[in-house]
C-alpha cells in the first residue's frame, strides 16, 4: 500500500509484503509539521512510500530510533537502505533523483 494526498494508510512494513516492495518507508506522525511537507512533497512527484504512523503502530517510534539513532521525526528510509532524518525537501529530491526514483 501506499500513501497518497487523498489517505495516509498506517502501514507497518514487518507485517506486508506490500510495504516491502515499495522501497521507501517514513515514519512519523500526523502532528508533526515536518512529516506533513515530507509527505505532501512525495506525493506531489508520485512516489510511492509506505507510512508508518508512529501514534498507530505500537513499536514505531522505538523502530524509528533504531534505523536513526535519534527521536526527532519523520525518518525516511530508502531502498539502498540510507535514511534521511528530518529532511529538507532540497535532501529528499536529491536523494531520490541520486537513487533514479525521480
Amino acid at each position: 500500500m501506499t500513501a497518497s494526498a487523498a489517505s495516509a494508510p498506517t502501514i507497518d512494513p514487518a507485517a506486508s509484503p506490500a510495504a516491502a516492495s515499495a522501497g521507501i518507508t517514513m515514519f512519523g506522525a500526523e502532528w508533526c509539521r515536518d512529516c506533513r511537507r515530507s509527505k505532501k512533497l512525495l506525493d506531489e512527484l508520485g512516489v510511492a512510500y509506505d507510512y508508518v504512523d508512529l501514534e498507530c503502530v505500537a513499536d514505531g517510534a522505538d523502530r524509528a530510533k533504531a534505523i536513526s539513532g535519534r527521536t526527532q521525526i519523520p525518518v525516511i528510509v530508502f531502498a539502498d537502505d540510507s535514511h534521511l532524518v528530518e529532511p529538507s525537501d532540497a535532501d529528499v529530491r536529491a536523494k531520490l533523483t541520486e537513487l533514479g526514483t525521480i
